[in-house]
């Protein structure tokens, strides 16, 4: 026998033994995997003869099952347009979104003195008060918009009332119209967050935020929020708005400044007018409802202009 011919017996050997081994190899396999799906089919029914007479862990595997699947399908947090510090999702303050009340005594000097101011001049408690003086002050940092604003306008909109609603419907301590800012109560688990005085607080930052810059101005901007946008006479509303600004600025200060200032101010000529007012749409001639107070002009409905 030649070498060449030696080599090819050589390599047809090896050829034919790892084609026996594969093929061996490959009925082993088939055999494991008809067994293991004998098995699994053998449990599956076992099971199910089993949980057909047990009603209790049929209900309890069906429960943690529809749980599952119910976290996989959720989507994710709804995440609003307006800054992180008006969701109640702001790491930086969860703990101060989810408490009732604060004690004045940790605030600073500066917010001690408001609160305190506040709770005399609008008979409420100092604690509760305390949480939404600390509260405007850190969304104020955080937005750009200074707290005693945003106090004033919770004091002349609702008395501190975070209960308080207008015959139109403007509810909680700013006031917001709920069914026109629904959608911004959804970051905060619905339209019943309306009675809480922090999301309420955050909402109402929000919709003042977007009349101020829509407006280009404060004044203007609080005339947009209460729904006079189109007409000079707001009832008096910006003035006192402003007028209990200056006062809290003065308190914060450090000046002594009387609990017993009126708020009154003479009602405008047209503020009947006001309280029917629509915004004109540059745009394209239309008219459209304000997005602070005012609803759909289309439902007909009216303007709370002051709730104070």
């Amino acid at each position: 026998m030649t070498e060449p011919q030696w080599w090819q017996r050589m390599t047809d050997a090896v050829r034919h033994s790892a084609g026996v081994f594969l093929r061996d190899v490959g009925r082993g396999l088939l055999d494991v995997s008809h067994n293991m799906l004998a098995l699994v089919g053998l449990v599956v029914v076992t099971t199910t003869i089993f949980l057909a007479g047990r009603a209790d862990l049929r209900a309890s595997i069906e429960q943690q099952a529809y749980g599952w699947l119910q976290a996989r399908l959720a989507p994710p947090d709804a995440v609003s347009p307006a800054d992180d510090a008006l969701l109640p999702e702001d790491p930086a303050n969860a703990n101060l979104a989810q408490a009732l009340a604060v004690d004045p005594k940790t605030l600073s000097r500066q917010q001690a003195v408001v609160a305190n101011w506040l709770a005399r001049r609008y008979r409420v408690a100092p604690e509760p008060v305390a949480l939404l003086v600390q509260e405007a002050w850190h969304v104020g940092q955080r937005t750009g918009m200074d707290p005693t604003l945003i106090l004033a306008v919770v004091a002349i909109e609702s008395n501190f009332n975070p209960f308080a609603q207008s015959p139109v419907g403007a509810q909680g301590l700013m006031q917001v119209m709920t069914r026109v800012h629904n959608q911004k109560y959804e970051a905060f688990g619905g339209t019943l967050a309306a009675f809480d005085p922090v999301s309420n607080l955050r909402v109402g930052v929000q919709v003042l935020r977007e009349c101020i810059s829509r407006a280009g101005g404060i004044e203007a901007g609080l005339r947009y929020y209460v729904g006079a946008a189109n007409s000079d006479a707001d009832g008096g509303y910006a003035v006192r708005v402003l007028a209990e600004q200056d006062r809290l600025r003065r308190v914060a200060a450090g000046q002594n400044i009387s609990v017993n200032v009126s708020n009154a101010v003479a009602a405008a000529p047209a503020a009947e007018a006001a309280s029917h007012a629509v915004l004109p749409d540059a745009a394209n001639g239309k008219t459209e409802a304000p997005v602070g107070h005012m609803p759909d002009a289309a439902k007909g409905d009216h303007v709370a202009l002051v709730t104070g």
